[in-house]
């Protein structure tokens, strides 16, 4: 149940004539939502949350050349590196590190790793431009993932957000040479066959059959590399923020977790194998909470293919049922692919894919008895991550064309995420800034959504409320005392220490005290 104004506490309605006042100007709003707890952000690509300086930095730093017609990075010949090591970047091309000494070239580069300045044109739009960016600074080391990871939990902690599920993609060099050997159908699953799985080379019998070939060929091998990348990562942000030390910075409060991205618009094989790799990393260890589907919906792979992914993933869940599913689903639009592409693939995510969250979901609508899908959505209690900004610049899709109040009247949960704050050039307070100025989202609203966005995360333990998506009352151990308070009871605190998840919506809680006490 969601609260209303007439239910508000003297603090909240403080906060609401505040949040009333502000909302008269985008500044003086973007002003109060920054102050305003957020809870988490449960969408955010690690390569496109990082902004485009920081990547000229290190691409400065791995001594990377830049091609001046595409603005891509790419690594010099080893055979032409000089001791002390200088890049010989061919004819026509520039260093990295001349970005600092010319100007040009640096905005040309911010321009080429972002939406920053972009204006469609003929052949090329913003789901081209966006896309592109990727590619063009790809050639960067990854032993910066922990400078990376720092600057947005930085970037987290100045905006009153707590916690982050972070869409990471571990190297899999290994595992493509694994794959190579393997034989795979190449006819496209067939969405109108049996959804149970009789397409070509997708019965769960085919696929227990290559689950066990790729783990005999040593897939699980992969699975210390990449918890080794995570330990390394997630070592050099604390070394950054001085974590654990009386110096340690606000960066240090947010936690991070991570979902496993898989990489989409690859062949079915290599699709399979990443997945059977998520969910052996996701099994065994804590800090990678669940797994995701990436890279663009509308790709040939990726719509050609998506039927069967779907029954991978089937399949994977019955022998993996505790890892946790997000899927972008529905990340498409009219224009963008065939009419029958926007049919169904919100729903497949939802009953083959077994997600418990949807990313972005822009074409429910268009989808097969829309109206029932909202209600299962609903009924489920599958959220849906609302990438508004995301879904403009790459889709064109912004109200009235945008689901999201329709999601909001059929009673689906939704919170605010950010998607790729980095390319986008924004961070979630511009994602709640625009939720209110565009959709008319109110104070509790935007509550709702931070809310919203813990009781969905992937951390383990019970939620802090009795019932899912109604913050009215919590369970009983943390019953009759003020909520989010600093010294919970023994029965309560012994309930908050047994589950991390109830632990950060207490937290939450807690901000949400401090920070409408403070207000006039």
């Amino acid at each position: 149940m969601k609260a209303t104004a007439a239910a508000a506490t003297p603090r909240e309605q403080r906060a609401i004539k505040a949040f009333n006042a502000a909302r008269e100007s985008p500044l003086q709003l973007n002003a109060f939502l920054t102050r305003m707890p957020k809870g988490a952000d449960l969408h955010m690509h690690l390569a496109g949350a990082v902004y485009a300086e920081t990547y000229i930095k290190d691409g400065a730093a791995d001594i990377l050349c830049v091609n001046p017609a595409t603005h891509s990075f790419f690594k010099p010949d080893a055979t032409t590196r000089s001791i002390p090591p200088q890049p010989v970047c061919g004819e026509g091309n520039v260093r990295a590190e001349d970005a600092f000494k010319d100007q040009k070239l640096y905005d040309a580069l911010v321009d080429s790793f972002s939406m920053r300045a972009f204006v469609p044109s003929a052949g090329v739009s913003g789901h081209d431009q966006f896309f592109a960016t990727f590619d063009r600074f790809r050639s960067l080391n990854k032993s910066h993932t922990g400078e990376w990871l720092d600057e947005v939990a930085t970037r987290a902690a100045s905006q009153n957000e707590q916690y982050l599920e972070v869409m990471e993609t571990p190297i899999f060099t290994d595992l493509s040479r694994i794959v190579s050997n393997i034989e795979w159908p190449s006819t496209p699953a067939d969405p109108a066959q049996n959804r149970t799985g009789d397409a070509t080379g997708t019965s769960r019998e085919d696929l227990s059959h290559l689950r066990d070939t790729l783990l005999n060929a040593g897939l699980r091998d992969e699975v210390a590399v990449d918890r080794k990348q995570l330990d390394d990562a997630l070592d050099a942000r604390d070394r950054i923020e001085n974590c654990g030390q009386p110096s340690a910075r606000a960066a240090c409060s947010v936690k991070v977790r991570f979902l496993y991205q898989v990489l989409r618009a690859f062949p079915p094989q290599h699709v399979f194998a990443q997945t059977l790799l998520a969910f052996e990393v996701a099994s065994v260890d804590p800090r990678v909470v669940g797994l995701n589907f990436v890279q663009p919906e509308d790709a040939y792979l990726s719509m050609s293919e998506y039927h069967r992914q779907m029954l991978m993933l089937d399949y994977l869940h019955s022998v993996y049922p505790k890892v946790h599913i997000s899927l972008h689903a529905g990340e498409i639009a009219p224009g963008l692919v065939a009419p029958d592409g926007l049919r169904f693939h919100i729903r497949e995510a939802v009953d083959l894919g077994h997600a418990e969250r949807i990313g972005h979901g822009v074409d429910v609508m268009y989808e097969n008895e829309p109206q029932a899908l909202l209600k299962e959505l609903a009924d489920r209690h599958i959220m849906v991550e609302i990438n508004l900004t995301s879904n403009d610049v790459i889709l064109g899709v912004t109200t009235p064309w945008h689901p999201l109040p329709l999601y909001r009247a059929a009673g689906v949960p939704i919170a605010l995420s950010t998607d790729d704050e980095g390319v986008s050039r924004i961070d979630l307070t511009n994602e709640y800034t625009r939720a209110a100025m565009e959709f008319n989202l109110s104070y509790f609203d935007l509550k709702q959504s931070a809310r919203t966005s813990l009781e969905h995360s992937f951390l383990p333990g019970p939620s802090l409320w009795q019932q899912p998506d109604a913050f009215t009352k919590t369970v009983s151990a943390c019953a009759g005392q003020p909520l989010g308070a600093a010294n919970p009871t023994p029965n309560c605190l012994s309930f908050l220490q047994s589950s991390e998840k109830a632990a950060q919506q207490w937290e939450l809680e807690h901000r949400y005290d401090l920070f409408e006490s403070k207000l006039p």
